[in-house]
């Protein structure tokens, strides 16, 4: 799975070149089925790719894996609290849950 290059952030704001640096951003786009992203989150868990954002097409929610678990952006307390109640089991056991 590879995606399309989007665009490419330059930090070269340091006097020091060698500091400079640039991070690339890939997109890609794909209609959602049943084990679509599977692979993706394989390698995230595996530690191969990292700075994965999903999202769905309006960019209304996020979700962005991990090796240790994910953050999700909803898009209101209300659904936040709708997919904590529906996936207490994948949250941390401390307090916070976090």
């Amino acid at each position: 799975m590879q995606g399309i290059r989007w665009t490419t952030l330059a930090y070269d704001d340091a006097p020091d070149p060698e500091l400079h640096s640039c991070t690339h951003l890939y997109a890609d786009r794909r209609h959602w089925r049943p084990g679509a992203l599977d692979g993706i989150l394989r390698e995230v868990a595996d530690d191969v790719l990292n700075g994965v954002i999903i999202t769905d097409s309006r960019l209304s929610r996020l979700h962005h894996p991990c090796d240790g678990g994910a953050d999700v952006i909803a898009t209101s307390p209300e659904e936040r609290d709708r997919l904590r109640d529906n996936h207490r089991d994948w949250l941390p056991a401390n307090p916070t849950g976090l």
